[in-house]
């Protein structure tokens, strides 16, 4: 029997085409009928093992087969990446990379077209595809758990026909009990943020205040002493290939008063992973803080970061200018370029390891520049922008709908926006009554109301949640066209086309 004609004639036009797989003599797909959920087919060997791995419903088509009809949940995704081993998300390594933040758990289908675009350019460079990538703050403002984020990855993953291996990145984690969390899930990037144990007043404080923060710092936790850390940097000259890095005393000890506590924290972060067994890589994140990180600060910070063990394919530092949510560089280009060019330097000389990019969302004069820098080892990561392709696709075809969210946009942008960095000003604000609906879409147009419409999407959702995901799913073409668009632009200049 032909499966895949007979899947065909079951299920006709409700049938996702591009779901089509073959696992031996199985055949999966995934069966949708408007806007009703999801739901997977298999059909296989009335005998089959399989069959008995997926929670659904059984039918008998005959012929000695069976079709099983499995609802898209969490229990099943796993199931599915059982089946195919490409959906279970691995590390990925030191080749260029992108995450692809999706808030509502429907942009995936897109950013697959997206990726398979660029890689079909003549020329392009591999970039590896991390789907699923949410941090647990954005977790509780969308109410999503870490095995629902990697579900709606691996549906839209299998939706779209994606083949080649993905990652998954549990997002800025603080808390061994949020790495537990997204372990337990499968999980294979685990980005450490330890912001909050990163001291950027230490900038500005005088070489006393610098003296009594270095000594309390934990030593026993940094496993040296006081001495044997003067000892290891005094005087110190790092070769970088390109250049030479003295360190000098004062440069080293702001360093450690900045940054002791943060190294500490990563070392425990990694220990737990470490020990529980799971296939990981790490990423280090020191971008949401207050102040850059100097030269000296990254070969202190990364030193420190190997003498305890710890290993790790990219790091974030905080870079010069501002990295705000959503919308391009804000910054000098050229100071960013020679900002960027040391902590590249440093990169090959102490890993080689990835520079990373967060609110990495549209920086598209920053995409060359980093690529070049660091020959490819750039890892870049996105977010909202997702989710402001999901607006103006409402501005276009829900423009009802979009009025409503774009109203709440402002009325809870002061509220929502403390916990971002961001320049926004309700001033930058529009009256929305004098705007036609043909005009809507060039809302998005506009940094400063770009802001305004990312940082209040956890007030959005929460407000207009189903109305959202209805109207997307009403408009799931429109909505994979423009992250298609979108995320080439993002993905083209990290495989060099």
């Amino acid at each position: 029997m032909d499966q895949q004609a007979e899947l065909r004639r079951l299920f006709q036009a409700d049938l996702v085409e591009r779901s089509l797989t073959a696992f031996g003599s199985t055949q999966l797909a995934l069966v949708r009928a408007g806007t009703a959920a999801e739901r997977l087919a298999v059909l296989a060997p009335a005998g089959s093992p399989l069959l008995e791995h997926f929670d659904g419903e059984r039918q008998d088509p005959g012929g000695g087969q069976a079709l099983l009809l499995a609802p898209c949940t969490p229990a099943n995704a796993r199931a599915l990446r059982a089946a195919l081993p490409n959906l279970q998300p691995r590390p990925l390594g030191l080749a260029a990379s992108a995450g692809c933040g999706d808030r509502l758990g429907l942009a995936t289908p897109g950013h697959v077209r997206a990726f398979e675009a660029v890689s079909a350019r003549p020329g392009a460079r591999p970039v590896a595809a991390i789907f699923a990538q949410q941090s647990i703050r954005e977790m509780a403002r969308t109410n999503r758990t870490p095995g629902r984020v990697l579900a709606d990855a691996t549906w839209g993953a299998f939706e779209a026909g994606w083949r080649a291996n993905v990652g998954a990145d549990a997002d800025h984690l603080k808390a061994l009990e949020e790495v537990e969390a997204c372990a337990a899930e499968g999980f294979s990037f685990y980005t450490f943020d330890p912001g909050a144990h990163v001291d950027s007043r230490a900038d500005a404080d005088d070489p006393a205040a610098i003296e009594r923060k270095v000594a309390a710092l934990p030593w026993a936790a940094l496993e040296t002493t006081p001495g044997d850390f003067r000892r290891r940097y005094a005087g110190r000259r790092v070769d970088l290939g390109d250049r030479a890095l003295a360190l000098e005393t004062g440069a080293v000890l702001r360093a450690a008063a900045k940054y002791g506590r943060a190294i500490a924290h990563v070392a425990a972060l990694y220990r737990h992973l470490a020990g529980l067994g799971v296939p990981h890589e790490v990423e280090v994140s020191v971008d949401e803080t207050e102040t850059p990180t100097t030269h000296a600060e990254h070969v202190y910070f990364a030193s420190e970061l190997r003498r305890l063990g710890v290993s790790w394919v990219s790091l974030a530092p905080r870079y010069v200018g501002r990295f705000e949510k959503g919308i391009d560089y804000l910054g000098d280009l050229d100071a960013l370029r020679a900002d960027l060019a040391g902590h590249a330097a440093i990169a090959r000389a102490l890993g080689p390891y990835k520079l990373s990019l967060h609110s990495g969302s549209d920086k598209f004069s920053v995409y060359p520049i980093i690529t070049g820098l660091t020959e490819g080892r750039v890892h870049l990561k996105t977010a909202g922008t997702s989710y402001l392709e999901a607006l103006r696709v409402l501005a276009a075809h829900a423009p009802r709908l979009f009025r409503e969210i774009a109203a709440l946009a402002a009325e809870r942008y002061l509220a929502d926006r403390a916990t971002y960095h961001v320049s926004a000003e309700l001033s930058d604000w529009v009256d929305l009554a004098a705007w036609p609906d043909a005009a809507l879409p060039e809302l998005l147009e506009h940094p400063m109301r770009r802001e305004i419409l990312h940082v209040t999407f956890g007030s959005a959702l929460a407000g207009y949640g189903a109305e959202l995901t209805t109207a997307l799913k009403q408009n799931r073409e429109a909505y994979a066209q423009a992250l298609e668009k979108h995320f080439t632009r993002h993905l083209a200049p990290l495989a060099g086309v």
